[in-house]
């Protein structure tokens, strides 16, 4: 018998004393703050705006719906045929330039879809670099040829689609990884070739990572605002934006963001049913390496030129074309002023990344010590965060906190003369706040994951020479997760220097980050001189990319000298 019983060995709590744990208000506290703003909204559906809707389901409804839902079906499809192929391809087959494909294959990860909008619209307009050669070479004239208009729904699904693949191709390729060598062995002797063998074996085993990164994929592209505005296309997030600024209403906004989270509820619930009860586990604890396929001759420069063309569509050219832009025009503010528009964005992306990741923490901590139905719910509804848009988010942040700043400031005028303007959304608070609410959940997977690796014997071991729950998560876990802490503050960090929609939408008065002078200034066609606010957003997320690919091969279990092994 256990010498703790079946609970973890730290709870030496009395049986004649019940108090509510610290932890546990804490947990439920950030859980409720955290899901706030999707409450806010939730509950403006019940509002009455009817006249608003009429001209709206007149005019532009029918446009957001078709648009949203052609550009998350055709974004789909390309990133999980591309995702998954050039996953197979990595994990399995050897050919020229594996080793080089399969961190650069990350690459595009690093690339805001507004910033790869912003560089190919440059590249292919009329008077860019490449219909203009075409028109000196052959001696065209205008009307002489037709020429795909990328700054379109088809522009903008492909666009997107170039940036968004590596979510797929990353949770697949580690499921690829983990397969059981004997299963595939199997389907080898029975004479299936390397396709027959990718289709009816591989695929269908790592049909849920396929489903996950497919998930992550869809909602990042219900998230989208930057490309898909300056392409003009209508969908529901630039129609937030749209009908909260251009047409003054709060109401209608966070109605219209009610159907956007509707979609990404469905997207959700989807995902979970197409998983039903479904498990997949070893039966083996003895690891060696996967079988792997020679390519030889066509085959391998087909799996060369497979790999090679989204890194080369996707990261490669438009780094050049903003390179180009950036030393030959750049911003015209290159100088201090552009110093500024950087120092606000690495200092809301650390400030955000140390907030979500001490979150985190103290959540994944919470449900540590109190593995119970309340703190595990609690969390989930502080992790559901990332399946909610930015402009979601912003909509449900700005309706409370200026409520609350509009009462504040009229009893501190009123009881004091005091005139405070906007405290809460009118500071840099509001956008912590949106960013912490945003993702918070790519922090506290991370954090959950390495947490649940430290045995419980550690924590009775504290707790019997005298540490408290703090003092044990201080001064045992903390070191030993040091990794992982490092990795979700690279992760948080990039991903708040790329956001777009919430801080457009909820940034201070006069303060810009890298993001937004680049969004300003692509509106106003000066695409040369986004360039360098555009690179520079490029280059801060390569090195986490590039680390997050080493980190996942020599994660392998049974993994020796850096050579990835599986059963």
């Amino acid at each position: 018998m256990p010498l703790f019983g079946s609970r973890p060995a730290f709870f030496f709590r009395s049986r004649h004393r019940r108090h509510v744990d610290p932890w546990t208000l804490v947990t439920l506290g950030v859980a409720l703050s955290v899901a706030l703003p999707v409450i806010t909204v939730l509950v403006h559906v019940l509002i009455p705006s009817r006249a608003i809707w009429a001209h709206l389901a007149d005019t532009v409804l029918t446009g957001y719906l078709t648009n949203t839902l052609w550009l998350a079906l055709g974004v789909g499809i390309g990133t999980t045929v591309i995702g998954t192929g050039t996953a197979w391809l990595i994990a399995m087959c050897r050919f020229p330039g594996r080793r080089v494909f399969e961190w650069a294959l990350l690459l595009p990860l690093a690339v805001p879809t507004y910033v790869i909008a912003y560089a190919y619209t440059d590249f292919l307009q009329y008077a860019g670099p490449l219909q203009s050669e075409l028109r000196a070479l052959f001696g065209w004239g205008h009307g002489d040829y037709v020429f795909p208009n990328i700054r379109s729904l088809g522009g903008a699904t492909l666009l997107i689609t170039l940036v968004l693949y590596p979510y797929v191709y990353l949770l697949t390729r580690a499921a690829f990884l983990e397969q059981s060598a004997c299963v595939l062995d199997v389907g080898r002797t029975l004479g299936r070739g390397p396709w027959r063998l990718f289709t009816t074996v591989a695929v269908p085993l790592a049909r849920p990572a396929i489903i996950g990164g497919v998930s992550l994929v869809l909602m990042e592209t219900l998230n989208e605002f930057g490309a898909v505005q300056y392409f003009g296309v209508d969908t529901f997030t630039t129609g937030i934006y749209r009908t909260w600024f251009g047409m003054g209403e709060p109401v209608a906004a966070a109605q219209l963001a009610a159907c956007l989270l509707a979609f990404v509820i469905i997207v959700v619930a989807l995902e979970r049913l197409s998983r039903g009860r479904r498990r997949y586990f070893h039966t083996t604890g003895r690891y060696r390496q996967l079988p792997e396929f020679t390519l030889r001759g066509w085959h391998a420069w087909g799996a060369c030129l497979a790999c090679a063309l989204p890194i080369g569509i996707g990261f490669v050219l438009p780094g050049a074309i903003l390179a180009d832009l950036a030393l030959e025009t750049g911003d015209d503010v290159l100088g201090a002023r552009f110093l500024d528009y950087a120092g606000n964005s690495l200092m809301l992306a650390a400030l955000a990344a140390l907030v979500a990741v001490g979150l985190a923490l103290v959540l994944s901590y919470g449900v540590r010590l109190h593995p119970g139905r309340t703190t595990r719910t609690a969390t989930r509804i502080a992790a559901m965060g990332y399946a909610v848009p930015g402009s979601v988010v912003a909509v449900g942040i700005l309706i409370p906190l200026t409520w609350v700043d509009r009462h504040l400031y009229a009893w501190l005028n009123g009881q004091l003369g005091i005139e405070t303007g906007l405290i809460l959304s009118g500071t840099a608070f509001v956008l912590i706040y949106a960013y912490v609410v945003r993702f918070l959940a790519v922090s506290f997977n991370t954090v959950e994951a390495s947490l649940a690796k430290v045995t419980p014997g550690m924590d009775a071991a504290s707790r019997t020479l005298g540490q408290t729950a703090g003092g044990t998560l201080r001064r045992v876990h903390t070191p030993l997760m040091r990794g992982s802490l490092w990795a979700a503050l690279l992760l948080v960090f990039v991903d708040v220097m790329k956001e777009l929609p919430a801080t457009v939408i909820l940034r201070p008065f006069d303060f810009d980050t890298l993001a937004v002078r680049a969004h300003n200034l692509a509106a106003d066609e000066r695409l040369a001189e986004a360039a360098s606010s555009s690179l520079a957003i490029v280059l801060v997320g390569v090195i986490p990319v590039i680390l997050l690919s080493r980190a996942i091969r020599h994660a392998r279990p049974g993994a020796s000298g850096g050579k990835r092994e599986a059963l």
